[in-house]
């Protein structure tokens, strides 16, 4: 089959395209920009890429015509820019308007379990969304998941870091919110079950794992997985803003998404009983333990496939990342370096390639987590987010407070756009020149006289910062 995958850059898509090569499907993948998407990852001639923005009707031309299913696996819930909900109403109008148009017998749409009558305005979106989705030209199938468990997963790595960080938790009342977390890896299983699957068409599923369980019991069995012992306090007086603000700052998620997951909390999300097992052929469900061994198990041999945190959440680079990778020069503060190679620069550059998360930036490490810090202080991303691979990277991943907009091996060149919180735009570059020379070049375009202010201001750290990062990276074992 030829089928159309939106949301390819996504966590649930970047999982799900492989499956479907491997099954053998032409898959045509929908990304707002080429540069984000891992060409190197994938070695098919099934395999098509085209850039398409749902929000942007001129581009939606670029689908062909002759698809035969498509994924709708869009979601705008943690982009800080807007109104989310009214960003996946155009995209979901966008969709179905195009799709129609194409010869596509079925639309397979990942949402959100909706079993009460009182929703988070997250939740309300997804519903919404389904129904736009409707139309008499396709069929179309809804799953509707609760938390999702896999490596690299927003609740994974939640529940992750409240539970490794605190060994007291001190934690709202939505801690008591019932809900059915479901492994990614059946997530994958039922998405493919359902393709060109007739009995589905027109339906909605509601998808879980075995068992139903509190968040409090999540975090509890997580801490026993990794052998911690955690306590934990239910506390009835923490308002919606204080909760948000708790999750900001102890996880490393950003304060948007902190604020619409604590209103997605307090709703319990369990299935509703339905025969979907039965027409795709059975499928083993995976239990809670057992997902999150599986998750440590792709950590521990860095085999992360995607990330939530790779999402796009700065307005700046919400049309894409390939309108910033010709760095600017005029109008800019630049501090540019060069220093001889005293190393093999094979070695030089996995250096550039390990640089953040774990490892620190090579010098001065502590200057740059007083950076970090003040950053979540305005309500920045800071460095929590780390890396996803210890020595991997590729574009359009998110690296501490910095986004890559080029990782190029070839050319040995690493380029990375700031996301912190500043009054301006900034850029770091790495690159080897003649296998000999290592060149840094920090890249700052100031907005007004905040951002000139801001220049020097942290001038002297800089000098101190950028001179001890290049030599380490160029001299040092």
């Amino acid at each position: 089959m030829k089928i159309l995958l939106t949301g390819a850059t996504g966590y649930i898509a970047q999982r799900l395209l492989p499956v479907l090569l491997e099954n053998g499907h032409q898959v045509v993948c929908c990304v707002r920009d080429t540069s984000r998407f891992n060409h190197e990852r994938y070695h098919s001639t099934d395999l098509t890429v085209i850039e398409v923005n749902f929000l942007d009707e001129e581009t939606l031309d670029r689908i062909p015509a002759d698809i035969d299913a498509a994924y709708y696996l869009i979601h705008s819930m943690s982009t800080s820019v807007g109104d989310f909900a009214k960003l996946e109403d155009v995209s979901a109008h966008n969709f179905r308007s195009r799709i129609e148009q194409t010869s596509a017998v079925q639309v397979i749409y990942l949402s959100g379990i909706t079993n009460t009558q009182h929703l988070s305005k997250h939740l309300n979106s997804r519903k919404n969304v389904e129904e736009i989705l409707r139309s008499d030209k396709y069929g179309l199938t809804t799953l509707k998941a609760g938390i999702i468990i896999g490596s690299g997963s927003a609740s994974f790595e939640i529940i992750r870091d409240l539970v490794e960080k605190l060994p007291l938790i001190i934690a709202p009342r939505w801690l008591n919110t019932h809900s059915q977390p479901i492994a990614i890896r059946n997530v994958l299983q039922y998405l493919l079950g359902v393709l060109n699957n007739k009995p589905t068409f027109n339906h909605s599923y509601d998808i879980g794992g075995t068992k139903v369980l509190t968040y409090k019991e999540m975090l509890l069995r997580f801490a026993k997985v990794r052998g911690l012992k955690r306590i934990i306090r239910v506390v009835p007086v923490m308002t919606p803003r204080l909760s948000s603000y708790w999750l900001y700052f102890v996880t490393s998620t950003s304060y948007s998404l902190a604020s619409h997951l604590v209103n997605s909390m307090k709703v319990e999300v369990i299935c509703k009983e339905n025969n979907l097992n039965e027409l795709i052929g059975g499928i083993e469900l995976i239990g809670y333990n057992k997902a999150i061994q599986l998750a440590f198990g792709k950590i521990e041999q860095n085999q992360v496939v995607s990330s939530w945190k790779d999402a796009l959440t700065s307005s700046v680079l919400m049309n894409g990342i390939s309108p910033h990778i010709q760095v600017p020069k005029f109008g800019c503060f630049i501090d540019k370096r060069r220093i001889k190679i005293t190393r093999e620069p094979e070695k030089v550059l996995q250096k550039i390639w390990s640089i953040g998360g774990t490892r620190g930036w090579y010098h001065a490490n502590w200057l740059w987590e007083i950076r970090g810090a003040l950053d979540r202080l305005t309500g920045g991303v800071g460095l929590r987010r780390g890396r996803k691979n210890p020595t991997e990277i590729s574009a359009g991943e998110s690296l501490d407070f910095w986004r890559v907009l080029m990782a190029n091996k070839s050319e040995k060149r690493l380029l990375l756009y700031a996301e912190m919180r500043l009054p301006g735009e900034a850029w770091l570059e790495f690159k080897i020149i003649n296998d000999n020379e290592l060149v840094q070049t920090a890249t700052f375009r100031p907005l007004g006289i905040w951002g000139r202010t801001y220049w020097y201001s942290v001038l002297p750290f800089h000098g101190y910062i950028f001179k001890g990062m290049i030599k380490a990276i160029a001299t040092k074992e």
